[in-house]
């Protein structure tokens, strides 16, 4: 079993990020659906939508979306919110999808980079453009990893619900892995999570490969342009050729 497979269907992973912004999460919804000029109604594939609150979001701007997840876990938690223009499914971002085509995909808040091969990643955007519409979207959010290289915090603790949380962060063979121990009830756990480095140049050399052309890169939520050098993120808007 992968890292992801195992980490993200634990009630321990919830627990760990319950608490992130997603207001914040929310507000970068509406201005990337406004940058994109989205129509109303337009089909939206949220790949690694997680517990679902952003494609339950994007559906309540309007939108047609379909949430894949690898979690059984998540798809089952997630299946309450459907509704006709709403819907859940298990899927593997790197296996083909079936859909009829979709307007845009979004890949949201660092959910690539979890596979340890080249071929894995480029089945990635291979899925990604053939279920996409021509000239339709495809959304990737990525961590910058210059950013990274320069920013990692080697330790850190955080409780919550009673547990504490004991992290330590190091690069390991193009990869920024985070080991996370903890204990709860008396029992002693070990998770740890793996993402690969992947630059901005290699993730356009995968999306021009599969017929995409970049339209903008952006370096933070609120949409401001891309800086290499300082920005956090690496959200790249590509438009299928």
């Amino acid at each position: 079993m992968k890292w992801f497979e195992e980490w993200f269907d634990t009630p321990y992973y919830h627990i760990l990020y319950k608490n992130h912004d997603y207001k914040e999460a929310e507000d970068f919804l509406d201005v990337l659906t406004h940058a994109i000029k989205l129509e109303n109604n337009a089909k939206i594939i949220d790949l690694a939508c997680g517990r679902g609150r952003h494609s339950a979001y994007l559906n309540k701007l309007g939108y047609d979306v379909l949430g894949l997840d690898l979690s059984a876990c998540n798809i089952a938690f997630d299946q309450q919110f459907e509704n006709g223009s709403l819907k859940f499914r298990v899927h593997d971002m790197r296996n083909p999808i079936e859909s009829e085509p979709v307007d845009v995909v979004f890949n949201l808040f660092t959910s690539f980079g979890y596979f340890e091969t080249e071929e894995e990643d480029q089945s990635v955007f291979r899925s990604v453009s053939d279920v996409l519409k021509e000239d339709g979207y495809f959304v990737l959010d990525f961590l910058n990893s210059e950013y990274v290289k320069k920013v990692i915090a080697p330790q850190s603790s955080v409780e919550k619900e009673n547990i504490v949380f004991n992290m330590k962060k190091h690069i390991e063979n193009g990869f920024i892995i985070k080991e996370i121990d903890f204990e709860d009830q008396g029992k002693k756990f070990h998770f740890f999570e793996k993402v690969k480095l992947t630059s901005a140049e290699k993730i356009l050399q995968y999306a021009e490969e599969f017929g995409f052309e970049l339209v903008k890169r952006w370096g933070d939520y609120q949409l401001n342009d891309f800086d290499e050098a300082v920005s956090q993120r690496c959200i790249n808007l590509f438009r299928k050729k």
